[in-house]
């Protein structure tokens, strides 16, 4: 069995990790040899279980290498369900999650150990959260909605709804594509809870995953805030900064441990994380576990976005069972709160976890006329033939090229050079706020990492076209690596330097002549860092799009591969096109962006079961 999961790994299918693992576990049974391998091969690729229902011998490989597929499906015995659950039963490794062994096994759901901890803790947490009851809150709560949110009669505010959702439960989730105005929505909600408070005073603290969203956060939020009519008491209260997910948790250089934890909560009363569609599985339980029981948390973010690079789509599990509707005691205290008709719903067998809910609905950034708002619109539904429509009816905000050709492919490199032209004029002697908020109007975004279609091989040929027409110079000095204008992206996290993940700066002199790498920091401030102490980071013309998020750029253009990739999905596309604020430009041939539309993600995980299941477990 070892050599025929050795061929797998030279196909690139599974890794040498997922052989590895299953060398430790399963040394003498081919079946169970097989199943560690897919389940870490699974892990590796987002998925937090691996379903023993639906895993066949055509699901191994997800349809590709047929042949071998079939090879190592029959060296495993040509196993039934039956006979794949029989194998984990009889080996040591394996338990009910209430032993310490490597291996869970929950119904027809495999897992590593670690990841059914983090899964029953959240499921735990939002049933615990979700059992019928609201928070208590004061008469004056509609009130203040009222003044927060003028009635309109024409329509539902699901802004307010949602504002009076996060009022009266201490979990609240509230999910909404680009310009919905969830930012606005909480800005309102705190400035209602602020209210309530009295004289007490609230500790409120803001985070997002990412150093870019954190940014945008505090940018947004705080031009929210000024229109909100706040007492001075009020005002100080008010969250000025958002920090990363792991600054809020604080991360220890060089260690595992978190500084906040169930032993030493966070110091907070209310808890805001953005951009919540790009939490993993650990991130979301760590988060879970230090958190004050008293404290209220509401997760923002769009459902249909792109999930978390690491294992785990929890925001979209969640959000599922907003389709449920509201049951009718909650819809009849909305319609109280808010003077809107909330209608109630008569969904069978709803989980509790609906009521926690709010989907806002209303884009005030993409109207009807607007094109980027159409192609998202149609991507999100899977309707490719509504999609290619768009750029048929010649909207301003929108460009198609194909990629079938040299010419096609220097016309995309042409377009990027002119994207990056005036942030590239300001560097010498310019403002390092002017030309980091230069350089983020325009981004291109790819896919894949690897090719000329990806991050390595575009910003290569970007740089040598940059080079060619003197937009940037290079000089022997650090190899020609480190030059004025060079964009960065961190890769790894540096608490001691205060940069995270995704953090993007720009190579710049100083006033001495000195290279440095500046950074715009979440309070607006910038950071100047020798290169010699940056942590690992790259050239960064180009995105992938997972890195994309929680940013967004005047013009985005995107550029899908001239080959399928699994990688290519709906979730993909969509979260491309809603980074753009005022145009898109897509570089992409047709049967491949097609292809993409009808390709939905999909993350295995048991969480929604578990909440349908009343059965969440906590560590």
């Amino acid at each position: 069995m070892f050599s025929l999961l050795q061929k797998a790994v030279e196909l690139a299918v599974f890794r040498p990790l997922d052989i590895q693992l299953a060398r430790l576990l399963a040394t003498d049974d081919p079946c169970l040899a097989l199943l560690v391998a897919k389940l870490s091969a699974q892990a590796g690729a987002g998925h937090v279980c691996l379903s023993l229902s639906t895993l066949d011998e055509r699901s191994l490989f997800d349809g590709r290498h047929g042949e071998l597929a079939a090879e190592i499906w029959l060296k495993a015995g040509n196993p039934r369900l039956t006979d794949l659950i029989s194998t984990l039963e009889r080996s040591s490794a394996v338990s009910d999650g209430y032993q310490p062994t490597p291996l869970v096994l929950q119904g027809e759901r495999l897992y590593l150990q670690r990841m059914w901890r983090d899964e029953g803790q959240i499921a735990a947490f939002f049933l615990r959260q979700s059992d019928d009851a609201a928070v208590s809150y004061p008469e004056g709560l509609k009130q203040a909605l009222d003044q927060l949110f003028p009635f309109d009669p024409t329509e539902t505010d699901w802004q307010k709804v949602a504002a009076a959702v996060a009022a009266t439960r201490q979990l609240s989730v509230i999910s909404g594509g680009p310009g919905t105005g969830k930012t606005t929505t909480v800005a309102r909600l705190l400035a209602v809870l602020l209210q309530l408070a009295g004289e007490s005073r609230l500790r409120i603290a803001l985070a997002a995953p990412t150093g870019k969203a954190a940014a945008r956060l505090t940018e947004s939020l705080g031009q929210a805030i000024q229109s909100l009519p706040l007492t001075p008491s009020q005002c100080q209260q008010m969250p000025v900064e958002a920090s990363t997910l792991h600054r809020l948790l604080g991360v220890q250089p060089n260690s595992r441990h978190l500084r906040h934890h169930k032993d030493n909560p966070l110091h907070l009363d209310v808890l805001i994380v953005d951009e919540a569609s790009m939490v993993d599985l650990p991130m979301m339980a760590r988060l879970i576990a230090a958190l004050p029981e008293h404290a209220r948390f509401i997760l923002l973010g769009d459902r249909d976005q792109l999930a978390s690079v690491e294992a785990g789509a929890v925001l979209g599990d969640i959000c599922r069972f907003a389709e449920q509707g509201y049951s009718q005691q909650r819809a009849e205290e909305l319609s109280r709160l808010t003077g809107y008709d909330i209608a109630a719903s008569t969904f069978p067998q709803a989980v509790a976890i609906r009521d926690n809910l709010c989907l806002l609905k209303k884009s005030y950034r993409f109207h009807q006329h607007s094109g980027i708002g159409q192609l998202a619109f149609a991507v999100n539904r899977g309707d490719g033939q509504g999609a290619m429509q768009c750029f048929a009816q010649n909207y301003a905000d929108l460009a198609w090229l194909p990629v079938s050709s040299v010419d096609d492919y220097l016309q995309l490199l042409e377009t990027c050079v002119e994207g990056y032209r005036d942030y590239l004029a300001q560097v010498k002697g310019g403002d390092p706020q002017q030309i980091l908020a230069s350089f983020n109007r325009f981004r291109l975004l790819c896919a894949l990492r690897s090719g000329p279609f990806g991050i390595d091989g575009l910003n290569t040929r970007i740089e040598q076209m940059l080079l060619s027409k003197r937009l940037i110079e290079k000089s022997t000095e650090s190899g020609g690596l480190w030059y004025p204008g060079r964009p960065v992206m961190v890769s790894r996290n540096d608490s001691a330097l205060g940069l995270y993940n995704g953090d993007i700066g720009i190579a710049l002199r100083n006033d001495e002549g000195e290279m440095r790498v500046c950074f715009q920091l979440p309070d607006g401030s910038i950071k100047a860092v020798q290169p010699s102490r940056l942590p690992a980071c790259e050239t960064a013309y180009v995105m992938t799009v997972h890195k994309s998020q929680g940013s967004e750029f005047e013009h985005t253009v995107l550029v899908l591969p001239d080959t399928f990739s699994p990688l290519l999905s709906r979730e993909l596309v969509y979260t491309a096109i809603t980074r753009a604020r005022q145009k898109l430009t897509l570089f992409a041939n047709e049967n491949i962006l097609l292809s993409a539309i009808l390709t939905p993600t999909e993350r295995h995980s048991g969480l929604a079961a578990r909440l349908v299941e009343s059965d969440g477990v906590e560590s």
